[in-house]
């Protein structure tokens, strides 16, 4: 792997903690005090009973607490149970504030993780419908603990439905009894291999944090940008959800789809109001003025992964379409 993937890689949020090195124990001894005093006592001696058996080696910590009422009305968790309130990213309240709907959250009870539910309407962050008591209990840029009241639940799922308003493409999916089944196993998995192999690393580091386990096999196409495109462009956290959502469409289209929709037509992703249009800048296909540079780079029977050469971007304003118009895509003007 070259130097400019091993940059990009270090960027990134969720590749960035070393394993050669661990939360101090000032900072687990001063929590557990500050836990004690704040209505925590229970998690307090938990976090001292766990810290040098339960948490691995982590730059960063992110801790869920539950209040001592929790502990009154369960018991004692289990070890795994436990596991499944501890993150090794640094999620402060900011950070959760800017997790979409359903945006999965890895914990150390692998590979469960937590789902936000927070609505637009909510004041405060839901996980997995457990809300978050307010203001952080502790941090101090290493170590983060949000107060909860009860536990979660590690069986938690919520269905996120896809819908397609505002487009002209319709993306369908074959059901049976409303559920999609498809035979593709360990696709993720896959998908990651070849977009590392390929020069697509920072996108298969997102697949394998950002995206859940597809127990359905919904259908879903992937652009990726190229490192080099994406290394400018996640410098901030809060901005990574909506570089993955703006690159994935919930169809499965092969080249040989694209290549065939008429010009401006658009496809809906999973960042609410974002589009990708398809249009012609002569012979070449350009997705929002982007050309495709490795299509079909990943084949299963319900994902599909396409290489592009830059990212998506975002409109710079409100008016603006996702995509570009037909005279920016005339011959004259196009660039490679």
């Amino acid at each position: 792997m070259d130097s400019t993937v091993l940059l990009l890689l270090s960027l990134i949020l969720f590749s960035v903690f070393s394993l050669s090195s661990s939360i101090p124990s000032e900072s687990i001894a001063d929590a557990a005090d500050i836990l004690a005093d704040s209505g925590y006592l229970s998690m307090s001696l938990t976090l001292e009973a766990v810290s040098d058996t339960l948490l691995p080696n982590s730059s960063y910590l992110t801790i869920f607490a539950p209040a001592d009422g929790a502990f009154v009305r369960s018991g004692q968790p289990s070890r795994s149970l436990l596991q499944f309130h501890f993150s090794l990213l640094p999620l402060t309240l900011q950070t959760l504030k800017s997790l979409p709907y359903a945006a999965k959250i890895p914990t150390l009870f692998a590979p469960r993780s937590l789902t936000v539910t927070t609505s637009p309407s909510d004041d405060r962050i839901s996980l997995n419908h457990v809300m978050i008591t307010g203001s952080p209990i502790f941090d101090d840029g290493l170590l983060i603990i949000h107060g909860i009241d009860q536990f979660f639940d590690p069986n938690f799922e919520v269905s996120v439905p896809v819908q397609i308003p505002g487009s002209n493409l319709g993306c369908g999916f074959s059901t049976e009894n409303g559920t999609v089944v498809f035979s593709g196993a360990n696709s993720f998995r896959q998908a990651s291999g070849v977009l590392r192999s390929s020069g697509y690393s920072a996108m298969a580091v997102f697949l394998d944090v950002q995206v859940p386990e597809n127990k359905e096999r919904k259908m879903m196409t992937v652009f990726a940008p190229l490192d080099k495109a994406m290394l400018t462009r996640i410098g901030n956290f809060s901005e990574h959800s909506s570089i993955f959502l703006r690159h994935v469409v919930p169809c499965r289209l092969l080249w040989n789809d694209l290549v065939k929709f008429d010009d401006g037509t658009a496809m809906v992703t999973y960042l609410e109001g974002f589009t990708i249009n398809s249009t012609r800048c002569g012979e070449e296909l350009m997705l929002n003025g982007v050309p495709v540079l490795h299509p079909n780079m990943y084949i299963s029977d319900w994902l599909v992964v396409h290489g592009l050469r830059e990212v998506l971007s975002l409109p710079e304003r409100p008016q603006e379409v996702a995509g570009v118009t037909s005279e920016e895509n005339s011959p004259e003007n196009c660039e490679f």
